[in-house]
């Protein structure tokens, strides 16, 4: 006897419900520049094809052979290098297609002012195209690239198009801040501190100079280190707030930073590895990184400072063989990239350190200063640092 065949349910009514229209959000002058943007680039392309010519998109290229330094303003930024993107051509018609649902997904955000993560942009831009089997994206590994292009493309902050990361850093210390109208007192943030967002402009996180007793900003590489001193009240101690950003700082992390200079006056003091990842990390903090060249005025904070550690600590603090790492090829590799960068070319202090951990062959992180004790980084190494800095020191700082 053949099986009853049985109807697949149907879904609740109230789950099979369209979303209802959001409603028009009151833009800021920022978002209207934004949008406005946005138009501009569809109303060039709408343009071309009315004149039935190829519409093309040009994308300045992210690259190192298109960033120089500008040595007055101290921060690299983009040059005027652009590779094309058209419609007519078979290898670009879907990354040209992709380009303009994520420019089409961000106005949608910013005039219903909505933010979205760009793991919800890319679940907002995916579907299936009427009449064939292809889909828009078949990975976000597919549509985070698109979203770069197009931040470079409108010269405009992913999070000015309403866009954000995961969430990476957190902050401890002497301020007390305004988000989203909340008042956070981040002296009072316990031993998890304040996660830092990945949007951080002044229409979500305001800054108040009367709020903030902070003499300055120490930045530490990692969480781990990040515990280390927030657990020793180093930031109550010493005065300041202390930072991390999880290894390569996010966005939301390096805006901050830069607000916290610019706006409050308050000088940045980074406490690294000696590894070429760690010079890596300083360099993206203080000229700004390649990728986004185009935004280093308002991301890179110049007079920041490198504290360490450096490759003399190894005698100079008395440590052992036991706690460093031996270089590999694809340090030494990226060392000698490093070393090339115009921004470090013309230092011979920062010529010599890498000199010196290549001469060494081997490399240390912070976490090896505790060999000397549990509290020797936060107890002695990093406010002698500090201290020879502010006394201007010979040797003190590498810039």
């Amino acid at each position: 006897m053949a099986k009853k065949r049985t109807s697949k349910p149907a879904a609740p009514s109230f789950l099979s419900m369209d979303a209802k229209p959001a409603k028009a959000a009151k833009l800021t002058e920022k978002d209207l520049r934004t949008v406005e943007k946005i138009r501009n680039l569809a109303g060039g392309i709408s343009q071309s094809a009315a004149e039935r010519e190829d519409p093309l998109i040009a994308i300045p290229s992210r690259s190192l052979s298109n960033v120089w330094f500008n040595e007055v303003q101290r921060i690299i930024e983009m040059g005027d290098k652009t590779t094309a993107r058209t419609l007519f051509n078979l290898s670009q018609a879907r990354s040209f297609m992709q380009t303009l649902l994520i420019a089409e997904g961000a106005n949608q955000l910013i005039n219903q002012g909505k933010t979205l993560s760009i793991r919800g942009m890319y679940y907002q831009a995916k579907h299936t195209i009427k009449g064939v089997k292809e889909e828009t994206f078949n990975d976000q590994s597919e549509s985070d690239p698109i979203i770069e292009d197009l931040e470079v493309i409108l010269s405009t902050l992913r999070e000015e198009l309403h866009l954000y990361a995961q969430k990476r850093g957190d902050m401890v210390g002497n301020i007390t801040l305004i988000d989203r109208g909340d008042r956070i007192d981040c002296s009072r943030m316990g031993s998890g501190g304040y996660g830092i967002p990945s949007i951080v402009e002044p229409e979500v996180i305001t800054l108040d100079p009367k709020l903030c007793k902070a003499e300055f900003v120490l930045h530490v590489e990692k969480d781990t280190v990040w515990q280390r001193f927030n657990e020793d009240k180093f930031w109550k101690k010493h005065n300041c707030i202390l930072t991390h950003g999880g290894g390569q700082p996010s966005r939301g992390v390096r805006r901050l930073l830069y607000r916290l200079n610019r706006e409050l006056g308050l000088p940045i003091y980074c406490l690294l590895d000696n590894d070429p990842w760690g010079y890596y990390i300083y360099s993206v903090i203080k000229q700004g990184s390649i990728n986004l060249a185009f935004e280093s005025k308002r991301m890179a904070v110049p007079d920041a400072k490198f504290i360490g550690i450096r490759s003399d600590d190894f005698e100079m603090c008395g440590l052992t063989p036991s706690v460093t790492i031996a270089l590999n090829d694809n340090d030494r590799k990226r060392a000698k990239q490093i070393a090339e960068y115009p921004w470090f070319a013309d230092k011979k202090p920062w010529q010599d350190e890498i000199a010196k951990m290549m001469k060494h062959g081997f490399k240390m992180e912070v976490e090896s200063l505790i060999s000397k004790g549990i509290t020797y980084v936060t107890e002695i190494y990093t406010p002698a640092k500090i201290e020879a800095i502010r006394a201007h020191k010979p040797d003190a700082c590498l810039d």
